[in-house]
């Protein structure tokens, strides 16, 4: 039944398609290590899905399933109105596919580029183009959730190279930085005590920490980060309201005078 929900001209498979552009509401999965849709890679296809369920009631089924695994998870409701916008904040992610039901009888996997189409971001003049940082954004997503399943936990090999592949893409990046009007750049402090200040993989993300219209953004690049930093701050934290990964950054040392 599975597999013939995933033919590509299977008549259910349209149905599901105008099912998920249509429906009154739907379901994802959020993580609770992370606040943002639980992502998971298909052992077979090798796609990074997100899951979504067509009623509540199936998404606590599948909901117990992570559970099981020891995944914390939490059911978020997503009305029609929200349905495009969250489809699209996807590819900022690093999403490419949709798990619908997973776990059920009726369980079908979508590409998401079947549901809408990846604005063209190359062709955007100078000044407009869209900041996003999908391939950092996606591993920081997989590595979280696994890395806050137990803090004390032994680094297995491929979250070592989870870890590697964050820095490289963190260090190729460009982001969003947050401003404040005649206050300048503003700072988090942890429960530790630490201080780091905030960037942002792309528009959404920063959207999520400014709900009070207090800030402007800025665009810089990974290199020139350890110069905006506050005296106070160890490094910077990416996404606070979202993944909310902390990345300590040394200072450029000063050169002695003569």
């Amino acid at each position: 039944m599975k597999e013939e929900n995933n033919t590509k001209n299977n008549p259910q498979r349209q149905e599901v398609l105008a099912h998920l552009r249509n429906a009154k509401e739907l379901f994802v999965i959020i993580s609770l290590h992370t606040k943002m849709p639980f992502v998971f890679c298909d052992p077979e296809t090798f796609d990074d899905e997100v899951l979504l369920y067509k009623t509540e009631k199936e998404a606590q089924k599948g909901g117990k399933l992570l559970l099981a695994q020891k995944d914390p998870v939490n059911i978020a409701k997503l009305e029609n109105r929200h349905l495009l916008s969250f489809y699209s904040n996807l590819f900022t992610m690093g999403v490419n596919a949709l798990a619908v039901n997973k776990g059920l009888e009726d369980e079908i996997h979508l590409q998401l580029g079947e549901l809408v189409k990846r604005p063209d971001m190359d062709n955007l003049p100078d000044g407009k183009k869209w900041v996003e940082n999908p391939q950092f954004h996606l591993t920081a997503l997989y590595f979280m959730q696994q890395m806050r399943k137990d803090p004390k936990q032994q680094m297995t090999e491929e979250m070592k190279e989870m870890q590697e592949e964050l820095l490289v893409d963190l260090q190729r990046g460009k982001f969003l930085v947050a401003v404040e009007p005649d206050k300048g750049l503003p700072v988090l402090k942890q429960k530790d005590g630490s201080v780091f200040q905030p960037i942002f993989t792309d528009p959404d993300e920063f959207r999520k920490f400014n709900r009070e219209n207090k800030y402007r953004t800025a665009v810089i690049e990974y290199a020139k980060i350890p110069d905006i930093l506050a005296p106070e701050a160890k490094g910077v934290i990416v996404n606070p309201v979202g993944v909310n990964v902390p990345f300590n950054i040394a200072r450029p040392k000063k050169q002695e005078t003569k």
